[in-house]
């Protein structure tokens, strides 16, 4: 196992292991409308290109593929953080986080922030995140609710 900088020619790996990520969260948690319409972030919102194209970003390698990823775009803020579902909840998405926060100190930034969705706020919570409010958007007319959220970083 292995964590390198992401380059752009991992492009559609990531977009394979974000598709896959959203789409093994559980029907309970998300609709089946509400992981499409997630899913089409990566298709319909420039945002998430300029988070893979622009951002500093993580992966990370397992047998020669690639599980995970995180990126940060603004550098100050936690812009993609998922994991494939079949390494879900193993512990990868800590490391890829731990990792994250690491590199952010490292060039000087103090404080991160993030909106976290029903899925990895609860990992950001484990790992000393704090919310700063719960909101609801709109994404092709489904409501989603998340958490803004925020972490000060210090050297442990």
């Amino acid at each position: 196992m292995k964590l390198k900088q992401i380059t752009k020619k991992d492009q559609l790996k990531l977009k394979e292991v974000y598709f896959d990520s959203i789409f093994s969260i559980n029907e309970d948690i998300y609709s089946k409308e509400h992981k499409f319409a997630w899913a089409y972030q990566a298709l319909e919102n420039p945002q998430f290109e300029k988070s893979l194209l622009k951002g500093m970003g993580l992966k990370l390698i397992y047998n020669n593929k690639i599980i995970g990823f995180a990126t940060r775009y603004p550098e100050n803020r936690l812009s993609l953080l998922y994991v494939s579902g079949n390494f879900k909840r193993k512990g990868f998405g800590t490391i890829i986080l731990k990792s994250i926060e690491r590199n952010a100190m490292k060039s000087g930034v103090n404080k991160l922030k993030t909106e976290a969705s029903l899925i990895s706020y609860k990992l950001l919570l484990k790992n000393n995140w704090e919310i700063d409010s719960k909101e609801k958007v709109n994404i092709k007319g489904l409501i989603f609710e998340r958490y803004r959220m925020f972490k000060t970083l210090q050297l442990n």
